[in-house]
């Protein structure tokens, strides 16, 4: 039996916390930052959890479930 592969998309974009959730970036803050204001900009570059509806789709493309 082969080895279950992990996605590259995901392991590249999530990481597990101590506690066993998953931490993602926020979108939209790569590219056309000049019309976005300072506080939005700053709200966007921490980091945030992803949602518990999601939670178990991420899980299977990492191999966690």
């Amino acid at each position: 039996m082969p080895k279950m592969k992990t996605k590259s998309s995901a392991k590249k974009r999530f990481k597990l916390t101590g506690t066993g959730k998953i931490k993602r970036k926020h979108a939209f803050k790569s590219h056309i930052l000049t019309k976005k204001s300072k506080k939005r900009k700053l709200a966007l570059t921490h980091d945030t959890l992803v949602n518990k509806a999601d939670e178990n789709n991420v899980k299977l493309m990492l191999r966690l479930k």
